[in-house]
């Protein structure tokens, strides 16, 4: 009987690979936005530790992608790591949620 149960390496690969990518998408999506507009709700203080936060957290993504690509997909990555890019995303969602509708309103209201 074949083992039709990926190895860890295929499911690595198969999970890890494209969950770096989305959060390389997406912190360089949230990045332009923090870098290019003003958003009023969250003060310039505010608005630049978020921006930093994005910019360190693009750092060890990309680390973690060159060591994951280095050794052909033989390296994890714990949770404890993944956890806070997970909160940084859904943070900077949220963000460019509210900075959207607050654009559309401005926008409806000929502000």
């Amino acid at each position: 009987m074949l083992n039709q149960n990926p190895s860890d390496s295929e499911l690595l690969k198969t999970v890890l690979q494209p969950l770096l990518e989305d959060f390389k998408y997406w912190f360089t999506r949230s990045r332009s936005l923090l870098e290019n507009e003003k958003i009023s709700f969250l003060g310039g203080e505010q608005q630049s530790h978020l921006l930093e936060r994005v910019k360190q957290a693009q750092q060890e993504v990309n680390t973690a992608h060159i060591m994951f690509k280095a050794t052909g997909g033989q390296v994890g990555i714990d949770m404890a790591t993944l956890m806070p890019w997970h909160q940084l995303v859904t943070e900077c969602w949220k963000v460019a949620m509210r900075f959207r509708s607050e654009q559309a309103n401005q926008q409806e209201q000929g502000i």
